[in-house]
């Protein structure tokens, strides 16, 4: 494992913790669904070899508690924190991996900051505003119906429905040999309930509008698993995204998961779009302590 610093910044209504570890241009993982700093750990650590690597605990999500825990997030609020997090640790454009909700995050940031991130991955956005209108619509429906299917039926039957919608088969799901396996723990579970009930409430009023994203400055590549159903919901926002864009939709090792699944694969495919590591001798990360 990589030497890794930890700290917490105060940002606008929570305190966002964050891990750095490694040396080298800034590279910044936005985490999918329930993730949190220390779900991406050994992505993180092959991709420390040669970058500054941050992760963090997205707010509401365990160590990054809300102000006002009761109170609705928004996608804006979740860019907004990668900004701040971003700010307090380089003056130059960072590189961002955003994995599902994570590439969603990272396209706000985009759009809301222009050129603090150089280049971003964007995952499998779940973003159901990419797609055109029936679809978009039975998406939307289809999050509405996992919200109310946590409601009625608890934790065990919406990991399921959630599972399927992604595409992702947890019992038949290929794996590298020596991965960290992450528990249900019940921290785990009150994070997975809090990006049912508020994230997804998030992506459903956090809509970007096309124009905005096809005249970044920010280079996007749009990305998908290769184990991941062309007809599923988020490899069919990572194509729209593509469309939108005109860059091609690369692929990864894996499916909707393949960060966790295939983390050595993973970051060689990361390394390859983002090229070899050059640091300037301005760049790299401030002091980590917060």
């Amino acid at each position: 494992m990589a030497d890794m610093s930890k700290g917490v910044l105060r940002v606008p209504g929570a305190r966002l913790y964050y891990e750095v570890r490694g040396d080298g241009p800034l590279l910044l993982i936005s985490q999918s669904g329930e993730g949190d700093a220390g779900r991406s750990v050994d992505l993180a650590d092959r991709l420390a070899v040669d970058h500054t690597v941050v992760t963090y605990d997205r707010r509401g999500l365990s160590r990054s508690v809300p102000d006002d825990p009761a109170r609705a997030v928004t996608l804006a609020e979740h860019a907004d924190d990668v900004h701040r997090l971003l700010a307090s640790l380089t003056g130059e454009p960072a590189f961002m991996l955003g994995c599902s909700l994570g590439a969603v995050i990272g396209l706000h940031l985009a759009v809301d900051h222009p050129g603090q991130v150089s280049a971003l991955i964007a995952h499998e956005p779940v973003a159901p505003w990419l797609l055109p209108g029936a679809e978009r619509a039975l998406h939307e429906r289809e999050l509405r119906d996992i919200q109310e299917t946590h409601r009625r039926g608890g934790m065990a039957a919406v990991v399921k429905e959630i599972a399927k919608s992604l595409g992702i088969d947890p019992e038949g799901q290929a794996t590298e040999p020596g991965v960290t396996r992450h528990p249900f723990t019940p921290e785990r579970a009150a994070n997975f309930a809090f990006f049912v009930e508020r994230d997804f409430d998030a992506v459903l009023a956090g809509a970007l509008d096309a124009a905005a994203l096809a005249t970044l400055s920010t280079r996007v590549v749009p990305a998908a698993g290769r184990a991941t159903p062309r007809t599923v919901f988020d490899r069919r926002c990572a194509s729209a995204l593509a469309a939108i864009t005109g860059v091609p939709l690369e692929e990864f090792p894996g499916g909707h998961n393949g960060n966790l699944t295939h983390p050595r694969a993973y970051a060689a495919r990361v390394r390859e779009l983002f090229g070899d590591p050059v640091l300037p001798p301005s760049t790299g990360a401030r002091a980590h302590t917060r």
